[in-house]
């Protein structure tokens, strides 16, 4: 990956009392190449974590700008302060929630200003963003707030499978009403247009999983395929090409053995659970439909595990590889298009 001219990638801490301090911790411990990042995050909170962790970890106060160098972990802190001792494992509080609001709400103006050219968040839990009296379920809605985003997506991205959702966090018994065509075409058209500006699939692959078993069986098992999801497919006008409805219990295996670049899914558990068995260290959550890059990693706040230095970093350092490739592919399509507009 060519990282030369890439502004960092910021990286909010996610809930204090959670396992992001650690994977944060650990992850600029790791001795590998990484794309340029600085944390949004409390700093006295994570030279806590990497005492307690034995972490030989030089935590620096970032400037645009700045050289980066191993063991050096640049943060900002736009605030509050914490106070560690303050702190309870697991045990979220107004402050913390404020705090970790507050490092994503300067993630998206330092990316507004081209000071950072994407955000990689750390976990968050509604139950703290609640006490903190927020009312977002999670990042997505609230970043889809500040930026006016009307249309949006979850995918989640792997080496071996990406999944793209119609209908996310919803219950089950609600998910046949929430379809429509236009819901599933739209779907398909993100998912399309993010596989070749964000991935480099010049044309790709997509897969629609039915709703029912067996995709319908032609209408024993429900009529959702025929009467929503084909009429959807046979309209598609977006980049690559789309087939289906298939089974749901087979389509996935096809897809990780490199018959499919994605698969789109009714609704959430039909595609993260296929998702999770593969890619469960390594997964990322990728926001389409944003006017920045966000990705995110593929696990939450780990309150049963947290401050026990039993975090796995292995998603975050996905999440923020994968948020750099987008913003170099990108920038390379338009360069491109660029260069065949003066043509």
């Amino acid at each position: 990956m060519d990282i030369r001219g890439l502004r960092p990638v910021g990286i909010s801490m996610g809930c204090p009392v959670g396992i992001g301090p650690e994977i944060v911790c650990r992850y600029f411990s790791l001795d590998i190449e990484r794309p340029p990042a600085v944390v949004l995050g409390d700093e006295a909170v994570m030279a806590g974590v990497c005492a307690r962790l034995g972490l030989d970890l030089k935590i620096v106060p970032w400037r645009p700008g700045q050289q980066e160098g191993p063991k050096i972990l640049p943060f900002l802190n736009p605030g509050p302060r914490l106070d560690p001792d303050g702190l309870r494992w697991g045990r979220p509080t107004p402050e913390t929630g404020r705090a970790m609001v507050a490092w994503i709400r300067e993630g998206l103006r330092l990316i507004g200003q081209g000071r950072l050219s994407a955000l990689a968040t750390g976990p968050i839990t509604k139950t703290g963003l609640r006490m903190a009296g927020f009312s977002w379920p999670g990042h997505t809605e609230m970043l889809a707030e500040w930026t006016g985003s009307r249309r949006f997506r979850m995918m989640m991205s792997g080496e071996r499978l990406k999944v793209v959702l119609v209908t996310i966090h919803e219950p089950l018994s609600r998910v046949p009403s929430l379809l429509s065509r236009e819901r599933i075409r739209d779907c398909l058209a993100m998912t399309g247009h993010s596989l070749v500006q964000d991935f480099g699939i010049a044309r790709p692959r997509i897969a629609v999983a039915g709703l029912n078993p067996h995709a319908g069986e032609g209408g024993m098992f429900g009529a959702e395929e025929e009467e929503l999801i084909l009429p959807a497919l046979t309209t598609y006008r977006g980049p690559g090409t789309v087939s289906g409805p298939w089974p749901p219990d087979t389509v996935f295996h096809r897809a990780a053995r490199g018959g499919f670049d994605a698969v789109v899914a009714m609704y959430h558990d039909q595609g993260l659970i296929p998702f999770k068995l593969l890619h469960f260290r390594d997964g990322v959550n990728v926001t389409l439909g944003l006017p920045l890059v966000r990705t995110s990693v593929d696990h939450g706040t780990g309150y049963d595990i947290a401050g026990q230095g039993l975090a796995d970093p292995a998603s975050l350092a996905a999440a923020v590889e994968t948020a750099a490739r987008i913003v170099i592919n990108r920038r390379r399509n338009r360069n491109a298009q660029g260069a065949a507009d003066r043509l």
